[in-house]
């Protein structure tokens, strides 16, 4: 028999450092989540990707017990990391990059999972209207 759900909380966390301090702690503690353990699992499984921001849905059941998915990196964070740019710009006809064919399908590629995309072309086109909307071309 399936577990009960009480609540599904959607955080974006630094991968392999995250502390019982707020947001974290905030969000947690009004579920009855046991935050220090939340903490612990969640660094154990997001060392490889340290320095990223993932987000995290985390399902809280009925006997406070919880399971959580780490999904990879906002296709923004991607597109910036890509470019080495700190952030896009405030108005997107104002261009402060360019992304090469090749990036865009490296950053589709590794976001495929996460996309609603049936294929590569379709998450290309996803990530390219991203990158647009921060003032970015995409080829």
């Amino acid at each position: 028999m399936a577990k009960e759900i009480t609540k599904m909380i959607k955080l974006q966390i630094a991968a392999g450092a995250a502390t019982p301090a707020p947001p974290v702690g905030t969000a947690l503690g009004p579920a009855g989540v046991n935050i220090g353990e939340f903490v612990n699992q969640f660094n154990q499984q997001t060392r490889p990707m340290m320095g990223q921001i993932v987000p995290v849905v985390l399902t809280v059941y009925k006997d406070r017990t919880f399971s959580f998915i780490v999904k990879k990196p906002p296709a923004s964070r991607l597109i910036l990391k890509a470019l080495n740019l700190e952030k896009g710009s405030h108005k997107p006809q104002n261009k402060v990059g360019k992304l090469s064919k090749q990036q865009l399908e490296d950053i589709a590629k590794e976001k495929m999972e996460d996309l609603n995309a049936s294929d590569l072309e379709q998450a290309k086109k996803i990530i390219a209207g991203t990158a647009r909307s921060m003032g970015i071309d995409a080829a």
